[in-house]
């Protein structure tokens, strides 16, 4: 009886441990001041949670297969607290070539608030991200 519970309780194990976050996938930005958005793709990196440039797009919405910065990493080092809430990760603008604090919160299956943070995370500007996939 011991080897049964202690075979179900591994593959308990098992399962949680390759089980996808509920934030992986792919989020549009808000639009920037140039009115254009990204498609940023979010997946695991080792216990933390990464974000990769996937797409960008115009104000016009057409795809900018010039953008410089596709590929690029632009959250990393972001932590899952639990309840649909990550911290202590860093967030690049790539607008303005900076990188920020960051924490995000999944508001539901397809809104992720995504905050960059300056003064130890006293004052933070966010927006809200939308799932594509």
């Amino acid at each position: 009886m011991k080897t049964y519970t202690l075979a179900a309780a591994f593959a308990a194990m098992a399962t949680t441990a390759f089980a996808a976050d509920p934030v992986d996938g792919l989020w549009k930005t808000a639009p920037g001041d140039t009115g254009g958005y990204l498609h940023v793709s979010i997946s695991e990196c080792g216990s933390a949670i990464c974000g990769t440039i996937d797409s960008a797009f115009g104000a016009d919405g057409d795809q900018n297969l010039e953008y410089e910065n596709l590929g690029k990493q632009i959250i990393w080092d972001m932590v899952p607290e639990g309840g649909g809430s990550y911290d202590n990760g860093n967030i690049w603008d790539p607008e303005r070539d900076k990188t920020y604090r960051s924490k995000m919160t999944l508001d539901s299956q397809n809104k992720l608030t995504v905050k960059g943070c300056v003064a130890g995370g006293l004052v933070c500007r966010g927006q809200v991200w939308t799932r594509v996939q």
